[in-house]
């Protein structure tokens, strides 16, 4: 029987741990990690992954990019498409700093708590690849969005990226401190907090008395979280008048999400797996 290999390319000094345990998970025989993973020299590595099996059994062959860093995996992958032609392909999937699953399996059960098209959403924090994703996919529902940064320039530069990939335009509103955040989901129907870890973004008081606020998630798993007053393992929970998503509310559907789009990698030599196509997933399985 042919193995499923699954090549995980990464961007940052060492594969991931997380992505090869997910890949095992997800239904590959062997994962194999490569660090430190650029345009320049991944010519050989897709070569590889192409030129060895015929068409029949190129399906059991797959290519997943992973690392920290956002825009290094986007320009990464791609280099990758860019090496196939023809029938010499094989299935590659995005999942950079796990942004592609976690924004998508988050966003999906906001859209299933609630209808997002014409809120007003806010992503705090959102210049990270996490932020980044669900600004667009938020976006792409037709919530009307904007990024937070304690730096404008930094707001500005993520509200660019995000327009350039999705054609969509958050709005970059530079919140240096509490009161300039509570200050920006004022008017805010739906509040995506995506900060660093342990870094908390909002209090209790923030939020809890704001009637304008239906839906929120947070993504921090470890205290303090980024909305103080939100459990991590909230799952649509009622608190104060407001559907409440932790991370670990939303991290079973990221970990089955991500699974399962492992898995879809080996259906056929073709999948191109990215955050609208895996978004669809986290839509159909939320």
């Amino acid at each position: 029987m042919t193995k499923k290999l699954l090549f995980l390319l990464d961007t940052d000094p060492a594969p991931s741990v997380f992505d090869t345990v997910v890949g095992y998970d997800g239904g590959a025989d062997h994962v194999i990690g490569y660090g430190g993973v650029t345009p320049a020299n991944v010519g050989a590595l897709v070569d590889g992954a192409i030129f060895t099996r015929g068409p029949a059994e190129k399906q059991f062959t797959a290519i997943f990019v992973g690392g920290g860093n956002m825009a290094a995996g986007e320009e990464l992958f791609e280099a990758v498409k860019k090496r196939f032609f023809g029938n010499f392909r094989v299935s590659a999937m995005l999942d950079s700093n796990g942004s592609n699953t976690t924004a998508g399996a988050t966003v999906a059960l906001l859209a299933k708590a609630k209808p997002l098209a014409g809120k007003k959403a806010v992503v705090l924090a959102g210049t990270g690849p996490v932020g980044l994703r669900a600004a667009a996919l938020l976006a792409k529902e037709g919530a009307e969005v904007a990024i937070t940064s304690r730096v404008r320039q930094r707001a500005e530069a993520a509200s660019k990226a995000v327009k350039d990939r999705f054609g969509v335009n958050p709005k970059p509103i530079e919140a240096f401190d509490y009161e300039a955040r509570a200050a920006a989901i004022k008017g805010a129907h739906i509040v995506f907090a995506a900060g660093a870890i342990g870094v908390q973004l909002l209090e209790p008081k923030h939020w809890q008395d704001n009637s304008n606020i239906e839906l929120i998630a947070d993504c921090n798993a470890q205290p303090p979280l980024g909305v103080g007053g939100v459990e991590a393992t909230d799952k649509a929970k009622e608190r104060h008048g407001k559907i409440v998503i932790g991370a670990l509310g939303a991290g079973g559907l990221k970990l089955k999400l991500h699974r399962a789009c492992i898995g879809q990698l080996f259906e056929r030599a073709d999948r191109v797996l990215d955050a609208e196509e895996i978004y669809a997933q986290a839509k159909a399985m939320a």
